[in-house]
């Protein structure tokens, strides 16, 4: 697949064939529904403690004076210009960076919504800039994918704002939080589990990370999403640390673009939660992608490191592993287009 530029865990899987799929029917019922039974356990073997690692509090004063005072005393930047293509050819798809892990991506004349998040605050923790593209500029959304449930990535008001009948995929666990949005169906999917949507197949797969919302609700599963349309793949992270689980997805997919986390690694809590920008190349490299678009950076200060730092490490990185011409930095509200 070749790009270009528009002008202006872990469970062990089943082999790809025979993968269980799950035909939607658009009804009004509201009600959760689980696609499958869980694979050789519960996925534990990916899920990060809840228990923050020793300095933890001497972390957090700093992250609080060196980050969050600094960002709240700071004006908002205001929004970036933004590009939505039109028209696209079922050959070509279209990725659109909506800030932090929200993304519309455009593949089989669909419109899919993956963690949309136009929040202004996350509790003290303020949005850098004011969003490029917000709900009301956005084309019909026919599917949204959540990847977990933290709040960062399920943001009730912004799911509020685009919920017009459409169903959404959400993780096992994670079905009764979106349940009073107006979605026609909500799908809750287990780790290597498919929903078809039409001629799209939408695959949940592991990440090494944690879901709970709260404290109590560490049932919620957690993951990340192959969006697969033909011979057309894009891979949605979510979050995640670094794990070998990238080399098994990569064995179930020929992954065309790679959606990575790259910033929040220096976590206050001192939990091993997120991958740095030299991981995603790594992560991306072991799942075999063509491609790379980094998100998770920019948007929110989550992590302790400076705000510009993650997509000044990548670049570096890139160009250091070869990767130069296969990172993409999509300025939010940008759209590129990937075309077979």
């Amino acid at each position: 697949m070749s790009k270009s530029s528009p002008d202006p865990s872990s469970s062990t899987p089943p082999p790809r064939r025979g993968r269980l799929s799950l035909k939607l029917r658009f009804g009004k019922a509201r009600s959760v529904e689980s696609v499958a039974a869980s694979v050789n356990g519960n996925g534990n073997g990916n899920h990060v403690g809840l228990l923050p690692s020793r300095g933890w509090q001497k972390r957090n004063i700093q992250f609080i004076n060196e980050v969050l005072i600094p960002h709240f005393l700071a004006t908002r930047l205001p929004s970036s210009p933004s590009s939505l293509l039109a028209g696209l050819e079922l050959n070509q798809t279209g990725v659109t960076w909506l800030g932090h892990a929200g993304f519309l991506i455009h593949i089989g004349g669909q419109n899919i919504l993956v963690d949309p998040n136009w929040a202004l605050w996350h509790g003290p923790v303020k949005r850098i800039s004011h969003p490029s593209l917000t709900s009301r500029l956005l084309p019909y959304i026919d599917l949204v994918l959540i990847t977990h449930a933290h709040f960062d990535h399920l943001h009730l008001p912004s799911l509020r704002a685009i919920a017009a009948g459409q169903p959404i995929i959400v993780p096992k666990g994670v079905g009764n939080v979106v349940k009073n949005c107006a979605f026609s169906k909500i799908i809750e999917l287990e780790y290597w589990k498919t929903a078809s949507v039409g001629d799209l197949k939408i695959t949940f797969v592991p990440t090494k990370h944690w879901g709970a919302r709260f404290i109590h609700d560490t049932y919620r599963q957690f993951g990340a999403y192959l969006i697969q349309h033909g011979d057309q793949t894009i891979f949605h992270c979510g979050d995640s640390s670094m794990f070998d689980g990238f080399e098994e997805i990569g064995k179930h997919a020929s992954i065309d673009v790679a959606l990575m986390p790259i910033g929040a690694y220096r976590a206050p809590s001192g939990r091993a939660v997120h991958m740095n920008p030299e991981e995603a190349i790594e992560a991306a490299d072991m799942m075999g992608a063509s491609h790379l678009i980094p998100m998770h950076f920019g948007t929110f200060p989550l992590g302790g490191e400076p705000i510009q730092e993650p997509a000044i490490r990548l670049v570096e990185s890139a160009a250091r592993l070869g990767w130069e011409n296969r990172v993409q930095l999509l300025p939010e509200g940008q759209t590129t287009i990937f075309s077979r």
